[in-house]
């Protein structure tokens, strides 16, 4: 038996090119095309079976889904500025902490009902992941509401300098 290694001589490899898109297409174009293709044959199949209100009901949400992302294809995102953004920005920061400060109170209110012979550092302690989310929460949402504001006075701050 040969246990030599034998060598091997390699060939250099082509580079394949491969081929580009012709036309350029938007992400919310490819997003709508996308989703119609995933929606349209699922209704189509689902709708048979349905109950005919049902069935109205479907066909009538895929119709107002057809005209949403018709619409939303056609919004240029690169000409979406700063400034707009600013009211989803806010309303995001404003939910994380309502959502964080709410959810608090619900374990708060949870603990207190079905736990009430647990202390409240037994209480911190048993379910201290679930206040350390909520509490995280929270705190990233006072960081975007808190990256607003500094950003409206660095803006004006800007404007003034001009």
């Amino acid at each position: 038996m040969d246990f030599e290694p034998q060598t091997t001589t390699r060939t250099a490899s082509q580079k394949v090119e491969f081929a580009q898109p012709s036309v350029s297409r938007k992400s919310l174009e490819l997003l709508r095309d996308t989703e119609a293709l995933l929606r349209r044959p699922t209704v189509a199949t689902i709708v048979p079976i349905l109950s005919p209100q049902v069935a109205r009901r479907v066909e009538a949400a895929s119709s107002v889904a057809e005209d949403s992302l018709k619409e939303l294809a056609e919004v240029e995102l690169d000409k979406i500025s700063d400034w707009e953004l600013r009211p989803a920005r806010i309303g995001v920061g404003l939910s994380f902490v309502g959502f964080g400060a709410l959810m608090i109170a619900v374990l708060l209110l949870y603990l207190n009902t079905l736990h009430p012979q647990l202390s409240t550092v037994q209480q911190i302690g048993k379910y201290w992941y679930q206040y350390v989310w909520f509490v995280c929460l929270g705190v990233a949402g006072m960081f975007m509401l808190g990256r607003e504001a500094m950003r409206t006075a660095l803006q004006q701050q800007k404007s003034n300098h001009r």
